[in-house]
């Protein structure tokens, strides 16, 4: 039959499926670059924003990660368990503070961070990755706005 349709050709189209296969493999090959400090890529990009932003609330480390304020509160309860991180709590508001300890992964997580980069940019081209990565990042935000209305 000639008008058969396959599989492929409606996944081809789907932007769900073909975010979801993009996401699961950089989730694999950003998994195998954090491990090399033992972190998990969440566990990394909270600490970064944290060392980044001493004094950051849990709420706005949320707003961030785009992520649930109770996944936020189990991601805390690990750094804080690891010793790399503090929250203050101030009245009803918590906010965040890189340990020492924290802030000496500083600069392994920029090297996993770059070393990712560099992975996928071997793969897709430097260009391409810087645009791919733009593009999503665009779109992303801009179904978000349009989502939240």
């Amino acid at each position: 039959m000639e008008n058969e349709v396959k599989c492929e050709d409606i996944f081809y189209n789907c932007l769900y499926f073909a975010s979801n296969k993009l996401n699961r493999l950089i989730n694999k090959m950003a998994d195998e670059e954090f491990s090399k400090i033992g972190l998990s890529t969440s566990y990394a990009f909270a600490l970064m924003a944290i060392i980044l932003e001493p004094g950051l609330s849990q709420n706005e480390l949320s707003k961030k990660l785009n992520i649930k304020p109770s996944t936020t509160s189990r991601v805390i309860d690990k750094l804080e368990s690891k010793g790399l991180a503090t929250r203050k709590v101030k009245g009803k508001v918590s906010y965040l503070y890189p340990t020492e300890k924290g802030e000496n992964l500083k600069e392994g997580i920029g090297e996993c961070w770059q070393n990712l980069c560099s992975r996928y940019s071997k793969i897709l081209g430097e260009k391409e990755g810087i645009e791919l990565t733009a593009m999503v990042y665009n779109a992303a935000n801009e179904l978000e706005n349009k989502f939240n209305e």
